[in-house]
Order: C-alpha cells, then sequence, then structure tokens
C-alpha cells in the first residue's frame, strides 16, 4: 500500500489557516476541560472564574493544537512530502509546550520526544485505530474470496490435525468408533437414531 507521501506531486497546504483552525478546534477543547475543572471547585467560584482561574488550561490547548497543526502543514511544504515526520515535528513542538507549563528543561525535552513519537508511530501505522483503509478499486467481495482461498484448508487436514471426537464426525466416523469400541470392551453398540422416520 502506497503512503501518502508517494503518490505523486506534492501541492502545498495553507499552514496559517491549518494553525488558526487548530487553535480553535483544540481551544474549545480547553474550555470545555476549563469548565469541568471550574465546575469541580468545593466553593462556588462564578461562571466567569473559567477564564480567570482556568485560563492557563484554555491557553495550552489553544496553543498545542495550533502549534501541531501550523507545525505538521508547515514541514510538509518545506519538505514537499507528506509524511509522518511532518507529525514527529509539529508533535515534538507541540509535546514541547505542554512541558512548558513544569518550567523544566528536561521535562519539556521529554514532552516533546514522547508526544513526537506516538504521533510520528500513530500516522506511520496508518493514521486510524481502525487499520489501513481499504482499497476503492478491489471490489471488497472479490478481496474476502481471495483471502478464504488462501487461508482455506482442506477438511481431512483439519481433522487429521485436530483428531475426530468432541463433535468433529467426519464421515464414517460412526463405523470407526464402533470398531474402536469393540477392539478396546469387546462389546458392540448400535446407535440408536432420535429421528422416529429413521429406518
Amino acid at each position: 500500500m502506497a503512503r501518502k507521501g508517494d503518490e505523486g506531486h506534492y501541492h502545498p497546504k495553507d499552514a496559517v489557516a491549518a494553525g488558526i483552525n487548530g487553535s480553535l478546534v483544540a481551544g474549545g477543547a480547553g474550555l470545555f476541560a476549563a469548565a469541568i475543572q471550574n465546575s469541580m471547585q468545593k466553593r462556588n467560584v462564578g461562571a466567569w472564574s473559567v477564564f480567570s482561574r482556568s485560563g492557563g488550561t484554555m491557553l495550552t490547548f489553544a496553543a498545542v493544537g495550533g502549534t501541531y497543526e501550523f507545525t505538521r502543514r508547515a514541514a510538509a511544504n518545506l519538505r514537499e512530502k507528506d509524511d509522518h515526520y511532518n507529525h514527529a515535528i509539529g508533535g515534538f513542538l507541540a509535546g514541547s509546550i505542554l512541558g512548558m507549563r513544569s518550567g523544566r528543561m528536561p521535562r519539556i525535552l521529554g514532552m516533546g520526544a514522547f508526544t513526537a513519537v506516538v504521533l510520528a508511530a500513530y500516522e506511520y501505522t496508518g493514521g486510524s485505530l481502525k487499520g489501513f483503509g481499504r482499497d476503492p478499486e478491489v471490489d471488497e467481495y472479490e478481496r474476502k474470496e481471495a483471502l478464504r482461498k488462501n487461508r482455506r484448508r482442506p477438511l481431512e487436514e483439519t481433522i487429521a490435525d485436530v483428531g475426530e471426537g468432541r463433535s468433529i464426525r467426519p464421515p464414517g466416523y460412526e463405523e470407526r468408533r464402533r470398531e474402536r469400541l469393540k477392539e478396546k470392551y469387546g462389546i458392540e453398540i448400535n446407535t440408536v437414531s432420535a429421528d422416529p422416520n429413521a429406518a
């Protein structure tokens, strides 16, 4: 399967618009998180404390989202490739902003590296939690039939590996069972059918 960056000529993308959009979306998520923080206070602090007390949360979310989107698109435009390295670059800078709240350089670099690795690995493995997308040019029925033919084993081979019994009854099973019981115990067993129409 071809990666996103392997398919022909690169078309530049608007990094500034992506950064603004990322800031707005992540800032909205930050507003939601700040509202939850505000509602968890033990005393009544008022609605405006979302901005006064938890404004740092909103700003951090907005800065992380905007930085990630802007850097990812800007790196793609500079490199003229749309691949997982762009996500790593954007993830490093966004993670570094997350680490800046601590004010310690090891934590800033660690958060940046961790975020870069996670986002690059996510993009490298297909960018979806459901796996790679299906090829639209391949018929789904034909693809599944090819998989079945490729992985189907003959019944005789399966029975040879698993063995008879345990509700696995290949043709001639009852006769072989009768013979084994007669050899081992010396008694002959006639099976009785529950079907009243059976002869």
